[in-house]
C-alpha cells in the first residue's frame, strides 16, 4: 500500500497544481483584461437550469424537426463558454437568494438572503446599481414575480428572500428604468411575512411580530408616487415607445405566485412571452449611454422542482427566445455589446438517460404533453372537488391520454401494467390526501409536495423519453455559463459564481 502511495503523490501533487491554476486563472485574466467597456449588456439568468436542462431543450428540437440529434439553443452557439462552482457560505447545495446575491454582488452570502452579507446586517452593492451609478439605463425582466429572489438580488436588500413588501419598496427606491414580467407578490404588505420571516427577523432585531405585520401602504402606489407608470394590459404594453422611462410592466394574466403563466400554457394574442418583454425593454432602455439589463428565465427551476421535463424543456426555449432577441441586437451593434447566459443552481437532478430505457432516448414523445404540472394539478383538483366520493379511475386515464397522451397506442405511449398500477395507486393518493406532504413523509419520495398523481404522470413520461430524475430540490453540479461580445474572454475556464459579476465590475469600470 505504501508503494502505491508514494507512486501517487507526485500525481496528487500535479493535480493540486492545476487545482490551483484553475482557480486562480480567471481573477488573474480580470485584473489583466485591458480591453473596451461594452456599452450594451444582457445579463440571462435560467433559473434551475444547469447542463442537463438546456441540453435536454436541444435534443427535444432535434427530435421533433426530425433532420439531427440535436438542435443547437442560441444560448450554445456562442463562442466562449465557462462553468462555476454555486455553493453558499451556509450550505454547499445553494438557493436562488444566496445564489442570486452571488451573481448580483460578487460576494457569497448565506441562504434566504437578499445582496446582503451572511450576518444580514451589511448590504452588498449589486452590478445593476453600480451600472446605474455608470449612467447605463437598468433593466429587471423575469417571468416570475418581480420581487422573487432572483430579481430582487440585483436592486433590493433584505435579510430574507421572505420580506416581499420590502422587497417591493426597494424596487421603486432604486430607480431603475424598467421593470417587467411578473407582478408583486404582496404589494398590500399587511400580513404578508410568514413564520419563517418573522423568526428570521426576529433573529436580527427587526422588531416585534405587531409592528412587523401592522398596515403599510400599498408598494405599486408607492412606486408610483415615486415617478414609475405601472402598465398591466396587452394593449398598454404594446403602446410603450421609445423614450418612456420608469416603467413597470405585468403580464396581463398572472398564475401562481405571480409569475407569467408557463410557456406551453401560454395563449397567443393574450399573453406577453418573456422574449417580448426583453425585446421591449431593448426599445425602451437603448439609449447613447447604454444599458444593462437582467432578464431571468424563472420558472424552468419551478418546472424542474416538479420533475415536469416537457414544461422545462419548453420554458428553457422560452428563455433561448429571449436570448435570440439579444443577439439580434448584437449583429446590429458587435463591437459594444455583452451578453452573458448563465444559471443560478440545478434543480431536479435531471439525468438524460434513465435506468429503465437503458440506451433508449426518445425526446419526441414529449411534445405529446399540452399542459403544464400546475394546470394539469389544477384539473385534477376540481375533479377531485366535483367528483368527492364518485372518482373513478378510468377518468383519470383519460385525462393523463388527453393531456400527456399516455396510453395512445398510435403516439407509441402505451402503458404498461405496471405503469398503470403506479397511476392508480398515485390517484387513489390524490383523491384521499388533504394535506401538502413535507420531507419526513413516507411518501415524499414518491410525489415530493406535488399532487401525487400529476407527478406520477410526469415522472413516466420523462422515464419513456429518456430522462431521470434524482431530486424535487436543487443540487450542486457547476452551471455553465454562455458569453459573447465585449469583454467575453474574461468568462472562459472554471471559476465561483461571484467571479461572474466581478468581471462585469472591471469591464464597466
Amino acid at each position: 500500500m505504501l508503494h502505491y502511495t508514494n507512486k501517487l503523490k507526485p500525481i496528487l501533487a500535479i493535480l493540486l497544481v492545476c487545482v490551483a491554476f484553475v482557480s486562480t486563472a480567471q481573477p488573474s485574466e480580470r485584473e489583466n483584461y485591458k480591453g473596451k467597456t461594452p456599452k450594451y449588456i444582457f445579463y440571462f439568468i435560467g433559473d434551475g437550469m444547469g447542463l442537463s436542462q438546456s441540453n435536454a431543450a436541444e435534443a427535444y428540437l432535434g427530435a421533433i424537426e426530425g433532420n439531427s440529434p440535436i438542435k443547437q439553443l442560441n444560448m450554445n452557439s456562442f463562442p466562449t463558454q465557462g462553468f462555476y462552482t454555486t455553493y453558499a457560505t451556509d450550505r454547499f447545495i445553494t438557493g436562488s437568494a444566496a445564489a442570486g446575491t452571488a451573481l448580483a454582488t460578487g460576494h457569497k452570502t448565506s441562504i434566504s438572503t437578499i445582496s446582503m452579507a451572511a450576518d444580514r446586517l451589511t448590504p452588498l452593492k449589486t452590478i445593476a446599481e453600480i451600472a446605474k451609478e455608470k449612467n447605463y439605463k437598468v433593466g429587471i425582466v423575469s417571468s416570475v414575480s418581480i420581487d422573487h429572489a432572483t430579481p430582487a438580488t440585483f436592486y433590493a436588500h433584505q435579510p430574507t428572500r421572505n420580506m416581499y413588501y420590502k422587497i417591493s419598496l426597494d424596487l421603486s427606491k432604486s430607480g431603475f428604468n424598467y421593470f417587467a414580467g411578473g407582478g408583486l407578490k404582496h404589494p398590500e404588505g399587511d400580513g404578508e411575512v410568514n413564520v419563517n420571516a418573522k423568526n428570521s427577523m426576529s433573529n436580527f432585531g427587526m422588531g416585534s411580530e405587531k409592528e412587523i405585520l401592522k398596515k403599510e401602504p400599498n408598494s405599486i402606489s408607492v412606486a408610483k408616487s415615486r415617478g414609475y407608470r405601472v402598465v398591466n394590459t396587452l394593449e398598454g404594453f404594446k403602446n410603450l415607445k421609445k423614450g418612456d422611462d420608469k416603467i413597470i410592466a405585468t403580464a396581463p394574466n398572472l398564475s401562481g405566485g405571480s409569475a407569467l403563466p408557463y410557456f406551453i400554457d401560454q395563449q397567443n394574442g393574450a399573453d406577453i412571452s418573456l422574449a417580448e418583454f426583453t425585446q421591449k425593454g431593448i426599445e425602451l432602455l437603448d439609449n447613447p449611454k447604454g444599458f444593462f439589463m437582467m432578464v431571468e428565465g424563472g420558472k424552468i427551476d419551478w418546472a424542474s422542482h416538479a420533475n415536469d421535463a416537457a414544461t422545462v424543456i419548453k420554458e428553457v426555449i422560452q428563455l433561448d427566445m429571449a436570448v435570440e432577441k439579444a443577439l439580434n441586437f448584437y449583429k446590429k451593434h458587435p463591437k459594444e455589446t455583452l451578453i452573458l447566459v448563465a444559471g443560478d443552481h440545478e434543480t431536479g437532478g435531471l439525468a438524460l438517460g434513465f435506468a429503465g430505457s437503458h440506451y433508449v432516448s426518445a425526446f419526441g414523445l414529449l411534445q405529446h404533453q399540452n399542459i403544464s404540472y400546475e394546470g394539469f394539478s389544477s384539473k385534477i383538483a376540481e375533479y377531485k372537488k366535483e367528483q368527492k366520493e364518485n372518482a373513478k379511475f378510468s377518468d383519470a386515464l383519460e385525462m393523463v391520454k388527453t393531456h400527456f397522451g399516455l396510453g395512445d397506442a398510435s403516439k407509441g405511449l402505451e402503458l404498461s401494467a405496471f405503469e398503470i398500477e403506479q397511476l392508480k395507486t398515485a390517484f387513489e393518493k390524490s383523491m384521499t390526501y388533504n394535506k401538502e406532504m413535507k420531507k419526513e413523509d413516507q411518501f415524499y419520495l414518491l410525489y415530493g409536495s406535488y399532487d401525487p398523481f400529476t407527478v406520477t404522470a410526469c415522472h413516466i413520461l420523462s422515464h419513456k423519453a429518456g430522462i431521470g430524475w434524482t431530486s424535487y430540490s436543487h443540487t450542486a453540479a457547476p452551471i455553465p455559463i454562455r458569453a459573447i461580445g465585449v469583454g467575453a474572454e474574461l468568462f472562459n475556464g472554471f471559476y465561483d459564481n461571484t467571479d461572474v459579476p466581478k468581471n462585469l465590475m472591471k469591464l464597466i469600470e
